[in-house]
């Protein structure tokens, strides 16, 4: 599996199609979420970097001290490029069908908390997928060619597709461009995808004329007919490829985040500032009060992909060099609320790569849990959404940390 480096977002598609069980599965869990005893079992997913080889999943009660290897250890993942979803306390992990269906595997925990396999199905390749009430919804987005997006709507108990909806991409961008959805976003009871605006011409696909816009396209649930775009032109599209760029905090409010890296024959040409962006509770416009310019607040650095943690603080990771989108990535802690920006301290000075839109948070919400690879060594960090401070927890040996997921049992 490639590593998830959050400043080299790779063209990966992810796959769901239509379920089916073996009918000699005999792990006990045919239907539903594992079990939950308030207990919290960690998964850290590692990828040894050996050709063809994709993930191990590692399980642990803690990752604040110890270490774990992929050695003699753990669930090996069959086929390379995996990606994780949680979902009804089932964790699922997605096998990219380089073009084709691929296989889709349900893990959950069982009373002793020993992860065990629930199912396998083959899927339809995807690049978006995100958990909306009980349901996963997964988006096959052209890039070229033919211009409708795919949505289908899988049962995340069940791995059941219970719907499916088209969107025309060239009508939804309405500006001779097409829609590129970059994530999806349960906001109360509908959906907000943020999309791009792109050429999608064959030569330069993700390229744009319009890179100081942004769009968010809001559809009902579960019927999944679209409602409105909520535009703004004061910084550039939210999220980026496989990228979320849209979190609904606490408060039923929701804030996008920008990294104004929007391209043209690969050069930047995005004029408007890295930002964060809100929209308030029950409405579907752009609050006009509010525009969180980060790269101002930053000294000039822009946001690359983004984790919340709670109460209106997120981790950040930035982009490198100063105005640009690339670099080795640096982290940092925004507040929305009082709109501070700060650098994270006692993090490593190097980092290869690090775990990007799969974080999660500490059992209190006070911290984020990211996985960073270095040269040095892989070892997974807290890092307090107040102050900024990294404190270094397990080593992962013998491979690179991918993904970190929790689960009750």
């Amino acid at each position: 599996m490639k590593k998830f480096s959050t400043l080299a977002l790779f063209s990966a598609l992810i796959a769901f199609t239509s379920y089916s069980c073996s009918s000699d599965d005999k792990s006990g869990n045919d239907t539903g979420g594992g079990s939950d005893t308030g207990k919290t079992k960690y998964i850290i997913t590692a990828t040894t970097g050996a050709t063809g080889v994709a993930d191990y999943l590692l399980t642990a009660d803690d990752v604040s001290t110890g270490s774990i290897t992929t050695i003699g250890n753990g669930v090996e993942q069959d086929g390379t490029y995996r990606y994780y979803i949680t979902a009804q306390n089932n964790f699922f992990s997605l096998l990219y069908g380089q073009g084709n269906p691929g296989a889709v595997t349900t893990y959950n925990l069982n009373t002793e908390g020993k992860l065990v396999k629930k199912s396998d199905f083959q899927a339809e390749t995807v690049h978006v997928f995100a958990a909306v009430n009980t349901d996963i919804l997964t988006i096959k987005v052209p890039r070229s060619g033919a211009s409708i997006a795919s949505m289908y709507k899988i049962d995340a108990v069940n791995s059941l597709i219970t719907g499916e909806a088209q969107q025309d991409t060239k009508v939804l961008a309405g500006n001779g461009e097409r829609a590129f959805f970059t994530w999806a976003t349960q906001v109360g009871d509908k959906v907000y995808m943020p999309y791009m605006s792109i050429k999608g011409d064959g030569v330069d696909n993700f390229g744009t004329v319009n890179p100081d816009s942004t769009w968010v396209a809001v559809y009902n649930y579960p019927e999944l007919k679209l409602e409105k775009v909520i535009k703004d032109n004061r910084t550039s599209y939210l999220g980026a490829y496989f990228t979320n760029g849209l979190f609904q905090d606490e408060n039923g409010d929701a804030y996008g985040f920008s990294g104004a890296i929007a391209t043209s024959n690969a050069v930047l040409t995005s004029t408007k500032p890295s930002a964060i962006v809100k929209i308030k509770k029950g409405t579907t416009e752009f609050d006009q009060s509010y525009f969180f310019n980060v790269e101002e607040k930053s000294g000039g650095y822009k946001i690359s992909s983004t984790s919340y943690i709670s109460k209106g603080k997120f981790l950040l990771l930035m982009y490198g060099n100063a105005g640009k989108n690339n670099g080795a990535v640096k982290l940092a802690v925004a507040d929305v609320y009082n709109q501070t920006f700060t650098w994270v301290i006692n993090a490593p000075a190097t980092l290869t790569s690090a775990t990007s839109r799969y974080n999660i948070t500490t059992e209190d919400g006070n911290a984020a849990i990211i996985g960073i690879n270095t040269p040095e060594g892989n070892w997974i960090y807290t890092i307090n959404g107040t102050t900024g401070v990294a404190t270094r927890g397990m080593k992962v040996e013998g491979g690179q940390i991918t993904a970190i997921a929790k689960l009750k049992y």
